[in-house]
């Protein structure tokens, strides 16, 4: 009998190692997507008064959460049921990504109106400014649906070869970093500037080492915003080629001189571009069938 619980422990351990082994291989792999992810929500969580940063980002965690709830059993359902979905999945996320990589260059040189992007002003009413959040919030929570299909089905593909017990413990753990660990960080990012201000209230003196860091803190957190939006950006890309030229073979064989992450950089902006004209294309006709109506 005790022989027997003991060999129990010892296949739990060695699953529990086969687990740990699995999860960091596969959180090398979703790094670059996370990365991403930081910087979307430490975007979409900027910009609203002190006192609703923390409700906001908490609104925006438990929606993030009911995503993983949501999208987790039936990755695993489609994993088993029907393994060669996930590459279909994760060749039409690749897609996604890569258009949203290829979007946001494209914003830069010809910016355009997002309500969801909408900065408060001093003439909001509280209630606009509620409305404006829940807008907002709303914005971002479907973002993150997105963004967490792809961390799901990224990380399962990573695992695809293993059986189903290994599968669900990496996988779950991934999901689980993705909420806590990203939207952990975005609360500390959004909340520099305060914690600037409080270093620079904390004394009477003037220019002492506290007022030098507070306002040093104060002057950074655009730029860190800034900053996690061109790496995000640059992930995105990055995550997509890596997609099609480890998936597709004509993008695998494709320029087989360069190194690897030059070539997936530039197949995830090729396939972006592409993707992205087809997008203002198809809105674009369907803008004028709406005006001929």
């Amino acid at each position: 009998m005790a022989s027997g619980f003991f060999a129990l422990l010892d296949d739990i351990a060695a699953l529990m190692d086969d687990v740990a082994a699995m999860s960091k291989i596969t959180a090398k792999k979703t790094a670059g997507i996370l990365g991403d992810d930081l910087a979307v929500n430490a975007e979409k969580a900027s910009g609203f008064m002190s006192d609703r940063e923390i409700p906001v980002l908490w609104a925006i965690s438990k929606g993030s959460m009911i995503n993983k709830i949501i999208i987790l059993p039936i990755a695993f359902l489609l994993s088993y049921l029907l393994p060669p979905a996930i590459i279909v999945a994760l060749v039409l996320g690749g897609l996604y990504l890569a258009y949203e990589g290829a979007e946001k260059i494209y914003e830069v040189f010809v910016p355009h109106h997002d309500a969801a992007h909408e900065t408060l002003n001093t003439e909001m009413t509280e209630a606009d400014i509620l409305a404006l959040e829940k807008v907002r919030v709303k914005a971002a929570i479907v973002t993150d649906f997105i963004l967490s299909v792809e961390i799901v089905i990224i990380a399962l593909g990573s695992v695809a070869d293993e059986p189903l017990n290994i599968q669900i413990p990496v996988v779950s753990l991934i999901a689980l970093i993705a909420t806590v660990g990203v939207y952990g960080i975005v609360a500390m990012i959004v909340r520099m500037d305060e914690f600037g201000l409080k270093l620079i209230n904390l004394n009477e003196q003037d220019n002492s080492f506290s007022d030098y860091v507070g306002r040093f803190l104060v002057g950074a957190l655009p730029w860190v915003i800034k900053s996690l939006s061109v790496i995000g950006t640059i992930a995105l890309l990055l995550v997509a080629g890596g997609i099609f030229v480890h998936n597709i073979h004509f993008f695998h064989d494709l320029l087989p001189q360069l190194p690897d992450i030059v070539k997936e950089f530039l197949v995830g902006l090729g396939v972006g571009l592409v993707v992205l004209a087809g997008v203002k294309l198809v809105m674009k006709v369907i803008s004028l069938f709406k005006k001929k109506k």
